[in-house]
């Protein structure tokens, strides 16, 4: 009977074998060719009854992917002994294979993540190619604002009759701040739990590349929003940043400044950790060197967020990754973080 057959040629092809490409081509033919086993089962399967047909057929199937299946099987492990003579694999490059590193600034970035996660703060991210209302509007810039003209934004698209419209590359990461908030409150402006957030990610400026600016860098921005949140709080956590990122000994300063979505605002600085503060050419004989901005969320990104700024304060910040692997490794030029100079890049395997 043909499943006799079927169930015979089974138990054989489980257990085929070879030893070389020839004896895989020989098992192909026999079962596999238009003159093979398989091949006349289907032949006599026209002449199967006709309440046994649909067994059959599904028995010959069977046998033909498993057959497909093991003589492909041997003919891949047969390719591999012939390329391993002696155990050697003959295609492997002759030079040493050495291990890659984190790039300088994954590194600092990552550094910069594990302090304030150790505070509290969780990740959040959002998309590189944003649109207007989140990266400017709701971040309280004046529609006439010069960040928004082509020769400070890479634009995707521009509507002159409206603003709000625009598609850009995002220049900061505070459109993240500006999405988390979104969705992170009720219909009455009540949060849902305080938000507590680091925002790294790429951003991008419309700037000629020099040793000193680059026209895309990396940017890590913080945001704090609850009841009853201070300037002192913000001035306590910025302070054990400094001192966990660049020695016990770091002492900060906070100088007033502008931001179109904090106020106040400031910039900081820290004391520099190559004079101690005495001054030196790293410092332009200040002692201190600029790190981040930073402030207390303004009552109107609250609103624009959709956050009840009667209730809730907060502050926030930002840095650039840039600034921070300078001043870490006091790398002089910026152009060398994006150029793949892998002399460069060697520099930085014991940070890893």
């Amino acid at each position: 009977m043909i499943l006799d057959k079927i169930e015979q040629l089974l138990k054989e092809v489980e257990t085929l074998s070879a030893k070389n490409a020839n004896e895989v081509e020989q098992l192909r033919v026999k079962y596999l060719s238009k003159k093979g086993e398989i091949t006349a089962l289907m032949n006599d399967f026209r002449n199967v009854a006709a309440e046994e047909k649909k067994i059959v057929g599904m028995k010959i199937n069977e046998l033909k992917q498993l057959a497909q299946e093991r003589i492909s099987l041997l003919k891949v492990q047969t390719e591999m002994q012939e390329t391993n003579t002696d155990g050697i694999d003959l295609t492997r490059t002759p030079y040493p294979i050495k291990l890659g590193t984190r790039h300088p600034l994954t590194v600092v970035t990552n550094e910069i993540i594990d302090i304030f996660s150790r505070m509290g703060f969780v990740l959040a991210d959002g998309p590189e190619m944003e649109d207007d209302l989140h990266v400017f509007t709701k971040m309280n810039f004046a529609a006439d604002h010069p960040a928004r003209d082509m020769q400070d934004t890479f634009f995707v698209s521009q509507h002159p009759n409206d603003v709000t419209k625009n598609i850009l590359l995002r220049s900061h990461t505070s459109s993240v701040q500006a999405r988390v908030m979104e969705q992170m409150h009720t219909e009455d402006g009540q949060l849902k739990e305080p938000i507590r957030v680091i925002c790294p990610g790429r951003v991008y400026r419309n700037e000629a590349i020099t040793a000193r600016a680059h026209c895309f860098f990396h940017q890590v921005e913080g945001l704090y929003i609850d009841k009853n949140v201070s300037f002192t709080d913000l001035k306590q956590v910025l302070l054990s940043f400094a001192r966990e990122m660049f020695g016990t000994d770091t002492k900060i300063r906070l100088r007033p400044s502008y931001f179109p979505f904090t106020e106040p605002s400031a910039e900081m600085d820290i004391s520099c950790f190559i004079c101690g503060g005495t001054g030196c050419g790293f410092c332009k004989h200040t002692g201190w060197v600029e790190i981040l901005g930073c402030g207390m969320v303004d009552p109107n990104v609250l609103e624009q967020c959709g956050i009840d700024s009667r209730t809730y304060s907060g502050y926030a910040f930002g840095m650039g990754v840039e600034r921070i692997t300078n001043l870490k490794y006091r790398v002089s030029d910026l152009r060398m973080f994006s150029e793949n100079d892998i002399r460069f890049l060697r520099e930085f395997e014991s940070a890893n």
